[in-house]
């Protein structure tokens, strides 16, 4: 086996820096640095503050019980599935986590974006579908995130429990927005 590719599955294990990989392999911290700079160019390494992770890229969970994102209980009746090239499938706990993961998924490597009414519970296409966002209840993943197929649902849905309707590029973007650390967010309704 490669040793880059053993890297990465010792970061799997619980190493976390340059130093503890070096002295794994017996090799000076110059040869590590080399290795995990081509990891990082590749995309399946990032660095922070000393310690090495996988990328969330690399590290997506593609499990159908467990959320890809935060590794909660996959609700069928709620969450997102990406079905993704090569019949390969990643599920999300609820809206949150969907539109949250979004951006760690390659959308060339997306082939269909299914989520769920959350009314009727049936499968809708994600991108066609209307959130939403900041509601006052939450019954997976804060803050909420809800998914319907008619837009006159939601906007009901948001009147009786607030929250802001969106489209899913829009809602996407929120939701960064939302779990940026220290940052507030207002909704204009």
């Amino acid at each position: 086996m490669e040793r880059k590719e053993e890297i990465l599955e010792l970061l799997e294990r619980g190493y976390a820096t340059a130093k503890e990989l070096a002295s794994y392999f017996d090799v000076s911290l110059m040869t590590i640095y080399r290795d995990l700079r081509e990891l990082e160019e590749e995309g399946k390494i990032v660095r922070r503050y000393g310690r090495i992770e996988l990328s969330r890229k690399h590290h997506l969970q593609e499990d159908e019980e467990k959320c890809a994102f935060c590794g909660k209980d996959v609700d069928n009746r709620f969450g997102f599935t990406y079905w993704l090239k090569g019949r390969r499938k990643l599920s999300t706990c609820c809206p949150h986590c969907g539109l949250l993961i979004y951006d760690s998924v390659e959308e060339k490597e997306i082939d269909v974006l299914l989520t769920k009414d959350f009314i009727t519970c049936s499968p809708i296409n994600a991108y066609e579908a209307w959130y939403v966002l900041g509601c006052n209840i939450s019954p997976c993943c804060r803050p909420s995130a809800f998914a319907f197929g008619e837009k006159e649902h939601a906007e009901s849905f948001a009147k009786g429990f607030s929250g802001a309707v969106m489209e899913f590029d829009e809602a996407k973007e929120k939701m960064k927005e939302l779990m940026k650390r220290g940052q507030s967010v207002r909704f204009e309704l």
